[in-house]
């Protein structure tokens, strides 16, 4: 009561809520939960993760985007370093696992500022700044890139990380081989849509059986037994429309009153597919690859004709078709003439396992292409799948970019002893947010370290006293467990994967570190029984369910 009257309740009864250093301290400790899960996958000796869900599937990774996308996640603030590896996921392709490492690191050195009384909007300035001269830094280290070699190192740097087993010297030179193919220069840049290399994957035969093909993989077989199974000199029609006669978009009724009218009306029918036959010979195609289905009848009559034909292929498939062979994809029959065709040296049919494909390979300047995964198992090549869509990724921005860095922890070591520097230079509770924000970037060499059962405070020790004598390209090499020069070694690192690591790093740990009320909106859904925290996560109790 205040001065004789009754006290005011603002929020509901019962409701949930945490304030202060309470709230801050909860948000911290999910942040650094999340990163603490994945931080073990690091680098090329990183472990993997088994995700199993509620019917017992289950996923084998190392790939910090899929681990956290698959993770049963309650908390809040746990959600929100879940977003930043997507986010990075998303814009790059790679580095999910340094953004998600160095925001919880990041949190976990503001805590220790917190306590000794720092407040929280000096430490999200001093962060600012410190990331602001981290990208500064970044730009002097970079180094550029000369030639396919040094793509092919990226994409080598890239894959060591992921458990593809003996198949890595095969896959990096076809994700190179495939990036190229489909890069276009303009005005003296290059430009490389990442979608118009197409991964499929079948189970069967071994990692290094893995293809690419100058064409297109379509996971459909051709319509009729009697078709030719190989094609040479493929003339290659795309066709958006059915090869069927259309129902009335209102309901409609035939009476025929005349039994012997039943056989013309059929006959009409036949005619009618006689005739879409008759414009796709005329138009010299011996291909035709339909993105709608193809009746029976008009199925007979193609094959008649040698013509090969594939029924309801994927939309995307038709545009990386149309990429693939030049060809323009027409939705009226009336449309198609020699100009609209594609070409390519063969279109056959083979059978990969227990499935039937059709190739379309021998494109001349492709700019889409496939590659077909091939292993033992479904979780192998699920984790190739994966690892080559990062690798193409990282490759393709690194050719876009032309800008590298050295792996193996050499960035962040160096960045760690630059920032040191210019905390000097700006004073104020400011500089002790900036070298908070370098003692950071130390995780992740030491996180390299010890994953790869090294002694992590003496392989800091060497690096730092490296990077003291201007060996800025100096790290952690992980085949003589020791520290040497990373761009000797072709440890590479694109400049755009780092660079967005660390600011969506800092964004995530600045916005968490801001917030000093946590209360239940009155959208929350009723939580489920025991719904408290994180499934399955320890270490992330103390918020309420939401």
């Amino acid at each position: 009561m205040l001065n004789g009257q009754m006290p005011i309740f603002i929020l509901k009864e019962g409701s949930s809520r945490e304030q202060g250093k309470t709230a801050q301290r909860n948000n911290i400790e999910a942040a650094k939960a999340i990163a603490d899960a994945v931080r073990t996958t690091l680098g090329p000796k990183g472990m993997d993760k088994m995700l199993v869900d509620s019917i017992g599937d289950i996923i084998i990774s190392n790939d910090g985007a899929t681990i956290l996308k698959e993770m049963d996640v309650d908390h809040p603030t746990a959600k929100m370093i879940v977003e930043v590896a997507r986010s990075q996921d998303t814009a790059v392709g790679d580095g999910t696992t340094t953004s998600v490492v160095l925001a919880g690191e990041f949190l976990k050195q503001a805590e220790e500022l917190l306590e000794q009384g720092v407040h929280p909007t000096l430490i999200a300035n001093g962060y600012r700044l410190a990331v602001n001269q981290a990208k500064k830094e970044l730009e002097s280290i970079a180094k550029d890139v000369k030639d396919d070699a040094a793509l092919e190192q990226v994409a080598r740097t890239a894959l060591s990380g992921k458990n593809i087993g003996l198949g890595g010297d095969l896959l990096y030179k076809l994700i190179v081989k495939a990036v190229n193919a489909v890069a276009e220069e303009k005005n003296n840049k290059f430009y490389v849509e990442p979608s118009s290399i197409k991964v499929d994957k079948k189970t069967g035969g071994s990692v290094n059986d893995t293809e690419l093909i100058t064409g297109l993989i379509i996971d459909k077989e051709k319509v009729h037994a009697k078709m030719p199974s190989t094609v040479k000199n493929a003339r290659i029609a795309l066709v958006d429309s059915a090869l069927e006669i259309k129902k009335t978009e209102i309901e409609a009724k035939v009476q025929i009153s005349d039994p012997s009218k039943i056989q013309d009306f059929l006959d009409q029918e036949v005619d009618t597919f006689k005739e879409m036959v008759e414009k796709i010979k005329k138009s010299t195609a011996n291909v035709v690859l339909c993105q709608k289905g193809i009746d029976d009848v008009a199925q007979h009559y193609l094959a008649k004709e040698g013509i090969y034909a594939v029924r309801r292929v994927k939309k995307s498939d038709m545009e990386k078709l149309a990429k693939a062979t030049g060809a323009i994809l027409v939705t009226n029959l009336d449309d198609l003439s020699p100009k609209m065709l594609g070409k390519a040296d063969l279109v056959e049919e083979r059978k990969i396992g227990d499935d039937r494909m059709t190739f379309v390979t021998g494109c001349e300047n492709p700019k889409a292409v496939s590659i077909l995964i091939r292993g033992g198992t479904e979780h192998v090549i699920s984790e190739i799948e994966r690892a080559l869509n990062d690798a193409i990724r990282v490759v393709a921005i690194t050719k876009e970019d032309g800008k590298i860095l050295p792996g193996g922890g050499a960035v962040e070591s160096e960045l760690a002893l630059r920032i040191r520097s210019y905390a000097a230079s700006v004073g104020g509770r400011e500089q002790l947010a900036i070298e908070a924000f370098a003692k950071a970037l130390e995780v992740i060499p030491r996180t390299l370290a010890e994953n790869a059962g090294l002694d992590p405070i003496n392989t800091l020790i060497q690096l730092k006293a490296e990077h003291e004598k201007k060996h800025t390209n100096y790290g952690i090499s992980f085949n003589e467990n020791k520290v040497e020069d990373m761009l000797k070694l072709g440890v590479y690192d694109p400049l755009k994967v780092k660079r967005h690591a660390l600011e969506s790093a800092v964004e995530v740990a600045t916005m968490i570190l801001r917030i000093d009320d946590v209360v239940a909106s009155k959208k929350s859904a009723p939580s489920p029984a025991g719904g408290q925290g994180m499934g399955g996560m320890g270490g992330m109790g103390g918020m309420p369910p939401y």
